[in-house]
């Protein structure tokens, strides 16, 4: 992009804002269907295979759906405004760029920050659920043994550079896709009595005394009507750990080929997969697995051995024999396909940082493959963070995982929808018409207020639990992502006096003509190449 502009006001923004680093850059080597199953990838993960079980017992199976039926829209809300801005201006900085160029640097460097704490935790989280997953199999094998048996291939997949990466990501979220399928028609086959004992299961687990809704901390508060809103407030904590990281198709922008037409595609398709794979599995669940059952997975408490799955219980007490070692494998694949995903999105964001010089300048160091190898050597010594279970059980290292990883997603979601509302505000001022964007969001503008306002009492009620006893452990990595945000955005705002960047002043035109001209160059040149393949390798392509 261009690093001066008339059109840059620079009492609001920084030279480095808007410039990419002149070394080799990351390459645009992946595709739509790259983009969406990476994002899948990232999302569809042990949110819903293992911790979907706590929510069961919490919120009861009524309260479980309704729970990812309402976080499932704020997700789609997210996902629309996010897509909005990253077609309309795709680029290589990730998330915090979109708040830097629309509403304000500093809270472009907090975002960027937060969303980085983010990626350096989770990778580390899903490769603890791989070893609770294992645990399942055999407790004598030392729990760091697997730790470091399935760090090892995540950090491989991660050095082989962005198509390599694109193509084994595809794959394996492929694979978790039909698997997923597989699973709810299992739940619905089951359910209706194809199982064993040719018991049909109906709603029964939908009535007392599994359901419809859960009873929370009941023993504390001393109010059946109380401990079922508690129950299913909780639901909202595993949905938001479930859903988040569906942003990751927007981060992918600065490395996909044709971004005006594939991120759009992208976002619709990666949303309604994710839609329907949570709703349908969570509505499966819910059907064969009572909410009282003792063998679920519940995090926090749960011993070393138990089901990481609620479907291993469900397929378990119809009387399915082997079917549940073959559903653990699988969950291990699902485990280690998202912490793929997480160090793949945490090396990107170190780099995009560094480009914009809110980090050292060494990650944006990149090999002749296009690979931020410096990033991605940093962001994988974080996932010896995963050793902390040698200490701790894995269930209260699962715990500690989702209240971070919640919360972080929680202020990333706010900061994108705060950033989408001050994108369309400065499309008004300065005379932009919407209709004339690559990709318009529905239910706007009252859809990014919603995400903003929702997000946020979740946010902040979130950590309720933890005073029921009050457990530090829980509390701080309940609520310790707020202040760490407000410290990087201050800190910033006060070190280089950074401000609120009025709509008329918001930059809408740097790098666009650039972008503008990449996508009619690759136009031409994929046009070309069809031109020249036959009628079978266009289906092909297509598929």
């Amino acid at each position: 992009m261009s690093n001066n502009s008339e059109h840059v006001d620079e009492k609001f923004y920084q030279p480095e804002d808007f410039q990419d680093p002149h070394e080799s850059t990351l390459h645009r080597g992946l595709k739509a269907r790259h983009m969406s199953m990476i994002a899948i990838g990232g999302a569809v993960g042990t949110g819903l295979i293992m911790s979907s079980g706590t929510a069961l017992v919490r919120g009861g199976p009524l309260g479980l759906c309704l729970g990812f039926l309402f976080v499932g829209l704020i997700c789609f809300l997210t996902l629309t405004a996010l897509g909005e801005m990253a077609a309309y201006l795709p680029h290589k900085r990730g998330l915090a760029g979109y708040a830097t160029r629309f509403a304000d640097p500093a809270l472009g460097f907090a975002l960027g920050w937060i969303y980085l704490l983010k990626y350096l935790v989770a990778p580390a989280s899903n490769i603890n659920a791989a070893g609770i997953v294992m645990q399942y199999w055999t407790v004598s094998v030392p729990i760091e043994v697997w730790t470091v048996l399935n760090i090892s291939p995540v950090v491989i997949m991660n050095l082989l550079g962005v198509q390599v990466f694109g193509e084994l990501e595809f794959w394996m979220s492929g694979l978790k896709v039909i698997s997923l399928m597989g699973l709810i028609l299992l739940g619905i086959v089951i359910d209706l009595g194809g199982n064993p004992m040719h018991d049909r299961i109906g709603f029964r687990y939908w009535q007392h005394p599994n359901g419809p809704m859960g009873s929370y901390l009941l023993s504390e508060v001393h109010n059946e009507s109380l401990a079922i809103f508690l129950g299913f407030w909780s639901t909202l904590t595993t949905a938001l750990f479930a859903y988040i990281g569906s942003e990751l198709v927007a981060v992918t922008a600065g490395e996909a080929q044709n971004p005006r037409a594939t991120i759009p595609r992208a976002v619709k398709a990666t949303f309604y997969r994710i839609f329907v794979f949570y709703i349908g599995g969570v509505f499966a669940i819910s059907l064969i697995v009572p909410s009282t059952s003792n063998e679920l997975f519940v995090a926090n408490s749960s011993h070393a051995g138990a089901a990481a799955s609620p479907f291993i219980v469900g397929i378990t007490l119809v009387g399915i024999k082997v079917l549940n070692h073959v559903l653990n494998a699988m969950i291990l694949l699902f485990t280690i396909s998202t912490a793929n995903s997480d160090l793949y999105i945490g090396s990107r964001t170190l780099y995009g940082l560094a480009v914009e010089r809110k980090a050292p300048s060494i990650f944006t160091k990149v090999d002749k493959r296009g690979l931020p190898w410096v990033a991605v050597l940093v962001v994988s010594l974080f996932t010896t963070l995963t050793f902390l279970n040698v200490h701790s059980s894995s269930a209260t290292v699962f715990a500690y995982g989702v209240n971070l990883l919640s919360a972080f997603g929680a202020i990333t979601w706010m900061t994108i929808a705060y950033s989408h509302i001050r994108f369309m505000r400065a499309l008004k001022v300065q005379g932009v018409s919407r209709s004339t964007l690559p990709y318009r969001a529905p239910c706007q503008p009252m859809g990014s207020w919603f995400v903003l306002v929702s997000t946020g009492i979740i946010l902040l009620f979130k950590g309720f639990d933890t005073f029921f006893p009050f457990t530090s452990g829980l509390f701080i990595t309940s609520y310790l992502p707020i202040p760490l945000f407000f410290v990087f955005w201050l800190g910033y705002k006060l070190r280089f006096q950074t401000k609120l960047i009025p709509a008329s002043k918001v930059d809408l035109i740097t790098g666009k003509k650039e972008i503008d001209e990449e996508e009619e160059r690759f136009v031409l040149l994929e046009k070309a190449r069809r031109a020249k393949m036959s009628r079978w390798r266009k289906l092909g392509d297509v598929l």
